[in-house]
């Protein structure tokens, strides 16, 4: 079965395309097959940093969008979408009006609509309009990033938690990696399998090992998902 990932939030700055980007090393990793498509037409990310196998995907354009769902039949693989913030519009309507999901379960193509929050309040409103939504239509995975927040009560303690445990949702974190070294890694626009393991990337030994670590840390929760994307410990990869 291939699967869709839609890896949003909405929100800015919240980390979205840093986890897309994890999840990208994290098949590289596996020898998982996958191709990645950037809706961000201001940062593109995953075009800067996985560029062998990243394209540009316009939302707002159906014949772009409908490039999504075709390689998903085409092939069994993950299809990464690394969301832009404020993209919901587009997106669900090129949704709505293509009936995606019931065409996704008619082709036997899991979707899979990730959210990206911090520790505001603003995060938890725009999960719950997401729930509102779709409901139980899709799989859903909610990242606390603790890279953009460390106070994740407010969440817990909502009514948008309880509707997650009663959607299916898996609810994982994202381990924050220190600043300097994710400051290196992002200058220097390396993947990070490199910045983790090519010593002639410029990070130093302990950074490396910062980077490695977060790397694990965060297939861990992957694991933790449903058919989860890194099954199983892997020795590295390239990128």
């Amino acid at each position: 079965m291939s699967r869709i990932h839609f890896i949003g939030g909405e929100k800015g700055g919240v980390g979205k395309s840093v986890v897309s980007r994890l999840v990208a090393q994290c098949l590289i990793d596996h020898e998982k097959p996958f191709r990645v498509f950037d809706a961000d037409r201001s940062h593109g990310a995953m075009l800067r940093f996985y560029a062998d196998y990243a394209e540009a995907l316009l939302l707002d354009d159906f014949s772009s969008a409908d490039r999504l769902m075709e390689a998903a039949v085409e092939t069994e693989q993950e299809i990464l979408v690394d969301l832009a913030a404020q993209t919901s519009l587009p997106l669900f309507r090129w949704i709505d009006e293509n009936d995606l999901l019931g065409l996704a379960a008619e082709e036997g193509v899991q979707v899979v609509l990730w959210h990206v929050i911090d520790d505001g309040a603003d995060a938890i409103g725009l999960l719950q309009r997401l729930f509102d939504k779709f409901g139980d239509s899709p799989s859903y995975v909610v990242v606390k990033n603790l890279g953009r927040g460390k106070d994740f009560s407010a969440f817990e303690a909502s009514g948008t938690r309880r509707t997650a445990d009663e959607l299916g949702a898996s609810v994982i974190e994202i381990a924050e990696l220190h600043t300097g070294t994710m400051r290196k890694v992002d200058h220097a626009n390396l993947s990070f399998w490199a910045a983790g393991n090519n010593k002639e990337a410029g990070l130093g030994l302990m950074e490396r090992q910062r980077v490695k670590v977060w790397m694990r840390k965060g297939y861990e929760q992957f694991d933790s998902i449903g058919e989860s994307l890194c099954a199983r410990p892997g020795n590295g990869g390239g990128g």
